[in-house]
């Protein structure tokens, strides 16, 4: 890792905010476009050409419509709740490598916001952290609705977290290491770990859309049984960021992903940021497919699938995996 001064430290934290607010806007077009031809329609094609304009239109709307605290909720908490959620999704992205150092104008500079030994340990901190913006959200509205999505938000984290954190152990028992930044270097030096943990990426991806609240895994907020879940009374600025803030969960998940599983910045001939672009646009695809094409699961059915079927898999994958390298490092 190269140091840097402060002055570039803060340049790279404005690039990324405005990335990833960009990237949020038209993620949802792009989710909104797919979906559309998925159900044989068009999708968003009035604002701009083709409809690109349509996220510009959204944000002006959302600025413009009232923002209102219910009577019966905890103002404080119901104003800091959705800040708490976005806030740590986007802290999570500054954990992620998209490639080694370069230099710009004369100045090496790295492609990883903070890099450090246990960086895939707090990103799974941010996560957890990121989960009680919307339980208090839910809470603090004052809605009964609300508050049986957040009870259902905390459920599915207990539930789903563990076999996402078991899933992940098998990349960190081949690479030795809880640093993002070493393990893609691992891949580099060896094989993509999907080819390895191949189980431990199924997992993965499926508690990573659980995790994210995301079809067919939407209880905490199904509208047909909650209206909205722990977004109901929000509007307004408040309620776009707790989209922005599922928007980008779903990009940091798929870019641990990529980088656990896929190689993460590692491909050939193009740069490695590219790669980890292309990698993180399949997996976000991937995303959406599931949304256009599943139906929503049972609240037993989703917890049945967590407790009886992923974290089962999950322990036996680490199991296994202990054992197999446990004697390769014997011989």
């Amino acid at each position: 890792m190269v140091d840097e001064p402060l002055w570039l430290l803060a340049a790279k934290t404005l690039v990324l905010i405005f990335l990833v607010i960009t990237f949020f806007a038209y993620m949802s077009l792009f989710e909104r476009k797919i979906i559309g031809r998925a159900q044989a329609r068009y999708g968003p094609n009035r604002v701009g050409p083709w409809g690109y304009l349509q996220p510009l239109a959204d944000v002006v709307k959302l600025i413009f419509k009232e923002d209102f605290v219910p009577a019966g909720a905890n103002r404080w908490l119901f104003q800091l709740a959705p800040v708490m959620s976005l806030v740590t999704a986007i802290t999570a992205l500054a954990l992620i490598p998209f490639g080694d150092p370069v230099n710009v104008l004369g100045q090496d500079v790295n492609l990883v916001g903070i890099d450090v030994s246990i960086s895939l340990l707090l990103v799974f901190a941010l996560s957890g952290m990121g989960f009680y913006g919307l339980i208090l959200g839910g809470w603090a509205s004052g809605n009964k609705y609300s508050l049986l999505g957040s009870a259902r938000t905390a459920a599915q984290l207990v539930s789903y977290e563990v076999a996402m954190g078991l899933s992940v152990v098998g990349v960190v028992l081949i690479s030795q290491s809880l640093s993002l930044m070493d393990i893609v270097h691992a891949q580099q030096e060896t094989v993509w770990y999907i080819l390895l943990q191949p189980v431990g990426f199924a997992i993965f991806v499926i508690t990573a859309v659980a995790e994210t609240n995301r079809t067919p895994f939407d209880l905490p907020e199904s509208e047909s049984e909650l209206v909205a879940g722990y977004m109901t009374e929000y509007g307004g600025l408040k309620f776009a960021m707790y989209m922005m803030a599922e928007y980008i969960n779903m990009i940091v998940v798929s870019a641990i992903g990529a980088t656990l599983f896929l190689g993460g910045f590692d491909g050939p001939w193009l740069p490695g940021w590219i790669w980890l672009v292309i990698k993180v646009l399949g997996m976000l695809f991937l995303f959406i497919w599931l949304r256009a094409t599943l139906p929503r699961l049972r609240y037993d059915q989703l917890m049945r699938l967590g407790w009886k079927v992923l974290l089962p898999l999950a322990t036996a994958n680490l199991i296994i995996t202990a054992i197999v390298i446990g004697i390769f490092f014997q011989n």
